[in-house]
């Protein structure tokens, strides 16, 4: 009985040393990261709802008056989000893209909205936004133009701050197109962003900055950190598996460079959610959600809240995933490893927490298996001693308790993924499910 007791309590001894060396890592590995814009917003990445993917620039409303650019198309859209649960769920940003403005300044330099599309100007749609208890966000640009030919901010950031700031509007998403240099590009960017500062008004500050100087010059995200809340860079997503698929192999091939400088205040934009149209499987709009929660990256659906599916808007609004995307720790995942067209996606999580995604990318055949040692996960943390292991997608249930030496094994879809959470637990009795009851079926 002595002999027993010595061995259990050596085996003991040996778990806590490797936990308290495990966590000790993970500190050391979590050091701050560069200083955020000094506003105090986006704490955690910015959720909401954005107009270009799905509406493009659509300015013929007598044509397509349910579908043009238009204060009747945020109206209807600022009351779904309340009367359908998307400001409950986290989504509180009714984003403006591109298309909204007059050609033209008005006689003292200022932007204004078209009259035709906009009779109330963008006052009057702030004011019913906020009225419903959410947050505006409008479209500008750091060169001559914006892409679709309207007026830029080039030459006129001051006004234009002040100018969005009286308008009560609650972000900015700053777009880099018509600019000629690569100096009027950064100033542009890193002016605008002092220059709502002094307006004195609370404004979210998303640029494009790294998607335009990309092509000719390494981005300087330290420098772009300090100056954005989240930024831009890779191309505009479409609603295609194509589209997602080239933003995460960017994403993980450009991983060593943009992960660590993600955090509160200052996020990596992989661009919208596209969930709920029409291009992707139910596995591939999984897969966006699940991996989009994992990178740590603003939320901000491009649909049609009007003519949704339950599945997508339940989907959308999953508080488990959800949870993961605005975790606390506000720590971008990464992707851990690839083999065998099947990816494992990690993220750390407030209370020694991590979420865990495997994502099968063949496109041809059926469900295949992937299996994981629980000791390569979590930088070896995870699961030291042991974890409770719940599955979130594409259906939530709980694996149950899995120690240090055990296999995950799963099922995943072909282009889809299963997202997992893992839980510290101190339970020193660890039941481990049979191998096949823990597969997705």
């Amino acid at each position: 009985m002595i002999l027993e007791t010595m061995k259990l309590m050596s085996r003991d001894l040996r778990l806590d040393r490797a936990l308290s060396l495990g966590v000790l890592a993970l500190v050391l590995w979590s050091v701050r990261r560069a200083r955020a814009l000094d506003n105090g917003l986006a704490v955690t990445p910015t959720m909401g709802w954005l107009h270009w993917e799905r509406f493009l620039c659509n300015v013929d409303c007598q044509e397509e008056p349910d579908s043009c650019i238009s204060e009747q198309l945020f109206m209807q859209m600022a009351d779904l989000m309340v009367s359908d649960g998307w400001k409950d769920a986290g989504y509180e940003y009714l984003c403006i893209d591109d298309c909204w403005m007059a050609p033209k300044r008005d006689s003292k330099g200022r932007l204004q909205a078209d009259p035709k599309r906009f009779p109330g100007g963008i006052r009057r749609l702030a004011n019913y936004v906020h009225s419903k208890g959410l947050k505006l966000g409008l479209y500008g640009d750091v060169g001559n133009h914006t892409c679709a030919g309207f007026p830029g901010s080039f030459g006129y950031y001051d006004i234009d701050a002040k100018t969005f700031a009286d308008w009560g509007v609650d972000l900015l998403k700053f777009d880099g197109c018509y600019c000629d240099s690569l100096k009027h590009l950064a100033d542009g960017y890193k002016y605008m962003s002092l220059a709502l500062n002094r307006t004195g008004r609370s404004i979210v500050y998303s640029c494009e900055w790294p998607l335009y100087m990309m092509p000719f010059q390494k981005p300087n995200y330290t420098e772009i950190r300090q100056y954005c809340n989240h930024w831009r860079n890779f191309g505009d997503i479409f609603d295609s598996w194509q589209s997602v698929k080239s933003i995460l192999e960017w994403t993980s091939s450009n991983q060593e460079n943009i992960v660590d400088v993600a955090g509160p205040g200052g996020w990596n934009d992989p661009d919208m959610l596209v969930i709920g149209n029409f291009g992707l499987s139910w596995d591939q709009q999984v897969t966006q959600m699940a991996l989009w929660a994992i990178m740590a990256a603003p939320l901000l659906m491009s649909n049609d809240l009007r003519h949704i599916s339950p599945q997508a808007k339940a989907l959308l609004q999953d508080k488990d995933v959800i949870v993961i995307n605005q975790d606390p720790l506000g720590k971008q995942g990464y992707r851990l490893r690839k083999e065998d067209n099947f990816e494992v996606w990690e993220r750390p999580l407030s209370g020694l927490a991590w979420a865990v995604a495997m994502v099968n990318l063949q496109e041809i055949g059926g469900p295949r298996s992937h299996s994981i040692s629980i000791a390569s996960l979590g930088r070896g943390v995870a699961c030291n001693p042991a974890c409770l292991i719940t599955q979130l997608l594409p259906v939530k249930r709980e694996l149950g308790f899995y120690d240090w030496t055990s296999i995950l094994k799963t099922r995943v879809n072909p282009t889809g993924t299963v997202l997992f959470r893992l839980e510290e637990t101190s339970q020193t009795i660890f039941k481990k499910l049979p191998l096949q009851d823990a597969d997705t079926l």
